[in-house]
């Protein structure tokens, strides 16, 4: 089983962008890339397939057809993907879209575009390392893409 994060993009430069970001993660975890809400769904269903969890999903706002934010209110009501950790990726999103994001979605954090590398990945790490404790999975596979000492304080706790 791997943890698997989808990015919902729907620019071809963001999406290189963001891949060139998660090169390190990718070498640890299944990143899927999909371009609207369509194809998350099958991204999502391939993952489940697999037998690998959603543990993240990095969403644009602004796509064609439904928006990101429609795409994070429908995987909090789905039960087998309500405890996917959230993050709104955008530089479009109004504050009504966000406050439904919060409200509606659960969601976890907000990265405005441009982004910054270092910021991105540690906010990807901040959020697997969340999923990964509160899912009670064992760390130790995914140990270099979560926060060590977070990790290592848990274990020690018990």
């Amino acid at each position: 089983m791997r943890l698997a994060i989808i990015v919902l993009e729907d620019e071809a430069e963001v999406r290189q962008a963001l891949a060139r970001d998660l090169t390190d993660v990718a070498a640890v975890a299944r990143v899927e890339f999909a371009e609207d809400v369509p194809d998350a769904r099958e991204v999502l269903a391939e993952i489940a397939a697999d037998g690998d969890v959603l543990a993240l999903v990095l969403a644009d706002h602004r796509l064609p057809g439904q928006t990101g934010v429609d795409f994070l209110v429908e995987l909090q009501a789905d039960p087998e993907t309500a405890t996917a950790r959230t993050v709104l990726v955008t530089g479009q999103a109004d504050q009504d879209d966000t406050i439904r994001a919060v409200n509606q979605a659960g969601l976890d954090h907000y990265i405005a575009k441009p982004w910054r590398a270092e910021q991105l990945h540690d906010v990807v790490r901040t959020q697997l390392t969340d999923y990964v404790l509160e899912a009670g999975l064992d760390p130790l596979p995914h140990l270099r893409i979560l926060d060590g000492v977070r990790v290592m304080d848990s274990m020690r706790r018990g």
